[in-house]
């Protein structure tokens, strides 16, 4: 196939059952410079599809470097009204807003960790409502990559720069289906599925999840009113899209006070254009107590001092080790695509539905139902082929739900 027709399918893909994108919806897509290719392709299927304005903000990973590398730290903790209004603007329109991940996971090795912990605190800060509207699906959402040359080589470090690009690209194809005769119609099977799985756990309401294996002794306490989603979300007007693409997980929101244990990851986390490896958290009564790193121990720090939300999780997710992604044997570097071969859990803040009737309520009564806020989400991987996890009831009653890395259901 063509790259051409390769990006035709994908911006196909990205618009018709990422966003759901039609008549007289706007586009609001974020996107760095290494993605124009398969951008501009998206605009075009987008004003195809009828969408009466796709506005792209575009960023450029050697300016970044250089604009962190060279401002200071208050100059980076300045987020302008301007880039708030503008977000605020797009979602009150109910756009739907695409976000395009291409920069390389150490697009910001050796810059002063304070530097990245100012800035990111001022970012998360400044768009609390926009992200708290995202997760709550008030606006239709959706984040999917595309390669740079420096990320396909930190990939395939052995292929010629041309070669790695291109690699990756079909790789990441394979994971959104669009490599498939009817990629549409494939991603519908595969909601199907996923939703299987989901009403399943949703049945079943179990008290807690224990996980075990190498390294990993953590029980996860569940709100009472929990509830278990899969790929397909709706939006505040009732419009089906993917939030995530590609996406193989269910996933909740544990109760915020009832993590108890110790967990250690099992892919590594690229975070803030840094690597974070080898590294374990020990928990109580949900708080981050203890924590130790062997790469990027300083960058791990940070996002637990975000703020007080950041010390405890507001995500756990299932993924069977006998996925699509984990069955390709390559490590993205990219949460995005790492977390989809991979269980994993998440440092900050929960979504709003992942309890009944979250969606309709503030922030103060999601914390009366346990769910965790923060201005910060991490997601960090855990899963692997020894992975056992219980579903207990409340009455004690223990069911496996994963043997040795994958669903036992």
């Amino acid at each position: 196939m063509e790259l051409n027709q390769k990006l035709q399918n994908y911006a196909e893909l990205l618009v018709d059952v990422g966003l759901n994108i039609n008549e007289g919806k706007r586009m609001f897509i974020n996107a760095t410079t290494d993605a124009l290719p398969l951008v501009r392709k998206v605009v075009e299927v987008a004003y195809d599809r009828g969408a009466s304005e796709v506005k792209v903000n575009l960023s450029d990973d050697k300016i970044q470097r250089m604009n962190v590398e060279n401002r200071s730290e208050d100059e980076l903790a300045t987020v302008h009204d301007w880039i708030v209004e503008e977000r605020m603007h797009y979602s009150n329109e109910k756009a739907g807003f695409l976000s395009l991940i291409s920069s390389s996971p150490e697009l910001l090795k050796g810059i002063d960790p304070m530097k990245l912990r100012k800035m990111q605190i001022a970012n998360g800060t400044a768009l609390k409502e926009f992200s708290a509207r995202s997760q709550s699906d008030y606006h239709s959402w959706c984040v999917a990559g595309y390669p740079s040359p420096e990320w396909a080589k930190l990939v395939y470090p052995d292929l010629e720069e041309e070669k790695a690009v291109e690699k990756l690209l079909d790789l990441i194809l394979y994971t959104v289906r669009a490599d498939q005769d009817n990629p549409v119609e494939a991603w519908l099977q595969h909601d199907k599925n996923l939703h299987e799985k989901v009403d399943y756990l949703n049945g079943k309401k179990f008290h807690a999840l224990r996980f075990v294996s190498p390294g990993t002794d953590l029980t996860i306490e569940l709100p009472e009113k929990h509830l278990w989603a899969g790929a397909s979300s709706k939006d505040s007007d009732g419009r089906d899209f993917m939030a995530n693409m590609p996406t193989e997980e269910v996933f909740t929101a544990p109760k915020k006070t009832g993590v108890n244990g110790y967990v250690s990851n099992t892919l590594p986390l690229s975070h803030g254009g840094n690597i974070i490896d080898d590294f374990k958290l020990t928990f109580e009564d949900g708080k981050v107590v203890d924590f130790e790193a062997g790469v990027g121990y300083e960058i791990l720090e940070n996002i637990l001092e975000t703020d007080e939300g950041a010390r405890f999780l507001g995500e756990v997710a299932l993924v069977p080790d006998d996925s699509p992604i984990s069955n390709t044997g390559t490590l993205f570097y990219n949460t995005l695509y790492d977390e989809n071969a991979s269980c994993h859990i998440a440092l900050g803040s929960g979504y709003a539905f992942s309890v009944d009737g979250g969606k309709e309520m503030s922030r103060e009564e999601l914390e009366k139902e346990g769910i965790n806020d923060s201005i910060t989400h991490v997601d960090f991987m855990i899963g692997s082929a020894d992975l056992d996890i219980t579903g207990i009831e409340k009455d004690g009653t223990e069911t496996a739900i994963f043997t040795k890395g994958d669903w036992a259901f």
